[in-house]
C-alpha cells in the first residue's frame, strides 16, 4: 500500500471532516481514533471507497506515514492534548512533526513547542475555524509554532483552506503559541459579534415590535449591505425564517435563552487584562453570556423587579436603519478591540503577527467573514504603524457619520429597559478613546491619598511623579 502523506488522530466531527478534506485534494490519509469502534464507523459511513487508511494502534499509524511525518491531532484541548503527543514521542523521528488542531489555550501551546522542537520534533498549533461545514469544505487556517514544520504542511493547508478572491485562508502567524493566540482573539471577536446580533434582534423585536418574518426581512436586506455583509448575518436571516416541524412553530421562539460558551472568551478577557489592553465589547459578551445562565433565577426576580414596558413609538423603517447603524459602529469596535490585542500580543511575545494577513485569511471559511474586512486589510496595509481600527480614515468617518444613530438606539433601549450591555460598552470604548481628558486624574489623586501611588503633573514632563500629604 502507498505511503500516507498525512495522519488524523481524533475522529469526533472536526476530525472526519478535516480528514476527508485532505483526502479530496489528493493527499493519502491515514486515521486513528483510540476507541475502534468509532474508526470503524468512520470507515464504514464516510470513507468507503476514498483513499483512506485506518490503524487500530498508533504504531501501526505512524509506521503507515510517509517521512516527514504530518500528525493532526483532532481531540479535546488540555491534558488529551499532552497524552496524545507523549505516546507519539516515542515513535516519531527527528523531523517528524504534530499539528494540534483543536482550541488549545496559547500558552499550552508555547509550551508543546518547545518541548517538542528540543527533541527535534515539530510541533504546530493551529487554529481552525469555519465549524463543521468549513472543516470538510475549506476552514480558515491560524497555524503557528515552528516553521519548518509549517514549510513542510503548506502544499497541503494552502488546499485545504478556504479560497478567496486573493488567495487561501492560511498563514503562517508566527512562532510559539501564535497561532492559538490568534484564534483565541478571533473567538473573542465572534463572542462579541454575536453578541451584538443578539442585542439588535432585542431591540427590534421588544422595542420595535418586529415579528419574525419581519425579522427575517431586515437581516436578509442587512446581510446585502457593504456594511453589514457577513456569514453570521446571514445565517442570522435564516434562522428567522426556519419553522420546527414537531410544532410548527418558529423554531427560535422555543430555544431556552442560557448560552452556553467553552472558555475561549474567557481566556482572552485573561490575556487583555495582562496586557493591560481593554476589550470592553467582547468581555460583555462573556459577561452577557454569564448572566444568560442564570435562567431559573431571572424568571423569579422577573416577577419582583419592573422595568419600563412600553414600545417605540416613531418611524419603524427609519429606527430600524438606525439599529444596522448601530451595530455596524458597534461591531467595528469588537474587531479594533480584538486587532489592538493581537498587535499588543504579538509585541510581547515576538509573535511577529502580520495584521493585514489575519484579516485577509478571515475572509473566508471563518464564522466572522465578512465582506469589511478587505478595508480591515486596506486600513493595516495603508498604514503599519495604525494604533487603532478607529482612526483608519474610512472607518473613522463611518462612525463619525453613524454615531448619532448609534446614541439613539442605546438611549432608547435604556428608555425601554432593553438591555444592550455590548451596545452600550462599544460606545463607551469609542467615547472614552476619543477624550483628550479622563477623569482618572481623580483615580490617581485618591490612590495617592490612601496609598502614597503617587502621580504625574499637566505642568510637568511625563515621567517625573509626585506626592501630597493630602491631609493637614
Amino acid at each position: 500500500m502507498t505511503q500516507r502523506t498525512f495522519g488524523v488522530i481524533g475522529l469526533a466531527v472536526m476530525g472526519e471532516n478535516l480528514a476527508l478534506n485532505v483526502e479530496s485534494r489528493g493527499f493519502p490519509i491515514a486515521v486513528y481514533n483510540r476507541t475502534a469502534a468509532k474508526t470503524e464507523a468512520f470507515m464504514k459511513e464516510r470513507a468507503e471507497g476514498k483513499d483512506v487508511k485506518a490503524a487500530y494502534s498508533l504504531q501501526e499509524f505512524v509506521q503507515v506515514l510517509e517521512r516527514p511525518r504530518k500528525i493532526l491531532v483532532m481531540v479535546k484541548a488540555g491534558a488529551p492534548v499532552d497524552a496524545v503527543i507523549q505516546e507519539l514521542k516515542p515513535l516519531l523521528e527527528p523531523g517528524d512533526m504534530i499539528i494540534d488542531g483543536g482550541n488549545s489555550l496559547y500558552e499550552d501551546t508555547e509550551r508543546r513547542t518547545q518541548e517538542l522542537e528540543s527533541t527535534g520534533l515539530g510541533f504546530v498549533g493551529m487554529g481552525v475555524s469555519g465549524g463543521e461545514e468549513g472543516a470538510l469544505n475549506g476552514p480558515s487556517l491560524m497555524p503557528g509554532g515552528t516553521k519548518s514544520a509549517y514549510a513542510e504542511l503548506e502544499p497541503i493547508l494552502i488546499k485545504i483552506a478556504a479560497q478567496v478572491d486573493d488567495g487561501p485562508c492560511v498563514t503562517f502567524v508566527g512562532p510559539g503559541g501564535a497561532g492559538h493566540y490568534v484564534k483565541m482573539v478571533h473567538n473573542g471577536i465572534e463572542y462579541g459579534d454575536m453578541q451584538l446580533i443578539a442585542e439588535a434582534y432585542d431591540v427590534l423585536r421588544k422595542g420595535l415590535g418586529l415579528n419574525n418574518t419581519q425579522l427575517h426581512q431586515v437581516f436578509s436586506e442587512w446581510n446585502k449591505t457593504e456594511e453589514l455583509n457577513s456569514y453570521l448575518i446571514e445565517i442570522t436571516a435564516d434562522i428567522f425564517s426556519y419553522i420546527d416541524p414537531e410544532t410548527q412553530k418558529p423554531l427560535i421562539d422555543l430555544i431556552v435563552d442560557a448560552a452556553g460558551q467553552k472558555g475561549t472568551g474567557s481566556w482572552t478577557i485573561i490575556s487583555s487584562l495582562e496586557l493591560g489592553v481593554p476589550i470592553p465589547t467582547i468581555y460583555s459578551a462573556v459577561y452577557a453570556r454569564n448572566i444568560s445562565s442564570f435562567k431559573a433565577e431571572r424568571v423569579a426576580a422577573s416577577k419582583q423587579l419592573t422595568g419600563p414596558s412600553s414600545q417605540y413609538q416613531g418611524d419603524i423603517s427609519s429606527f430600524i436603519d438606525k439599529v444596522r447603524d448601530a451595530l455596524y459602529c458597534s461591531k467595528m469596535c469588537s474587531y479594533a478591540q480584538g486587532m489592538a490585542l493581537i498587535a499588543k500580543a504579538s509585541q510581547e511575545n515576538n509573535y511577529g503577527v502580520n495584521l493585514p494577513e489575519i484579516a485577509r485569511i478571515w475572509k473566508g471559511g471563518c464564522i466572522i467573514r465578512a465582506g469589511f474586512l478587505d478595508k480591515i486589510k486596506s486600513a493595516f496595509n495603508d498604514d503599519p504603524k495604525l494604533a487603532n481600527l478607529l482612526l483608519a480614515p474610512e472607518f473613522k468617518q463611518s462612525i463619525l457619520d453613524r454615531q448619532n444613530a448609534w446614541r439613539e438606539v442605546i438611549s432608547l433601549a435604556n428608555t425601554l429597559g432593553i438591555p444592550v450591555p455590548a451596545f452600550s460598552a462599544s460606545l463607551g470604548y469609542f467615547d472614552s478613546y476619543r477624550q483628550e481628558h479622563l477623569p482618572q486624574n481623580l483615580t490617581q489623586a485618591q490612590r495617592d491619598y490612601f496609598g502614597a501611588h503617587t502621580y504625574e503633573r499637566v505642568d510637568h514632563p511625563r515621567g517625573e511623579f509626585f506626592h501630597t500629604e493630602w491631609q493637614s
